[in-house]
């Protein structure tokens, strides 16, 4: 079973179309087969090339509502930010770069592995929902599930149980 979330979503869709015979379960969760705002991506892309660097940890903290489940723990927030503190300007320009690329949507029919695509109705950053009806839609035997009240990065809100609803799915 592979698992991917974001960026790792993509990530996880592009091995799962690589190799699909080391994929046999796919979870992709709030995720999307292409950003259609380039020039978004593209404004982020060249104003993070230009911001300095000490900078990023204040935009981080003052978009944070943004990307986390309102419900989410305080202390959850903080680990993330603890977790995630390392991450250099060149890791993010290289991921922006990537999706200013990235494109699957013509090869979604071939992915092999039953899917499943948690996509959380307050993601203010990715429309979760609607992508990941557009990906069932065009990917066999997929599933589309939708946690309620949960924002982009939803796997650290309490509630969200992955091994649960992983379990639900199977048994469906």
């Amino acid at each position: 079973t592979l698992v991917g979330e974001s960026f790792g979503g993509t990530l996880s869709l592009s091995f799962a179309l690589a190799r699909p015979d080391r994929v046999e379960r796919l979870v992709i969760i709030n995720s999307f087969p292409h950003l259609s705002g380039q020039l978004r991506l593209w404004l982020g892309y060249h104003g993070l090339r230009m911001m300095p660097w000490g900078a990023m940890e204040v935009a981080r903290r003052l978009t944070a509502f943004r990307l986390h489940s309102r419900h989410t723990h305080q202390c959850e927030v903080r680990r993330f930010f603890e977790l995630t503190r390392e991450t250099t300007k060149e890791g993010y320009l290289g991921r922006l770069a990537i999706l200013r690329a990235y494109d699957v949507r013509e090869q979604l029919h071939a992915v092999a592995a039953p899917t499943l695509f948690l996509a959380s109705e307050l993601d203010h950053l990715v429309p979760s929902v609607e992508e990941a009806r557009y990906m069932a839609a065009r990917v066999p035997d997929a599933t589309v599930r939708i946690p309620d009240g949960d924002g982009h990065i939803c796997l650290i809100a309490p509630g969200v149980d992955l091994a649960e609803i992983s379990e639900r799915w199977g048994a469906a």
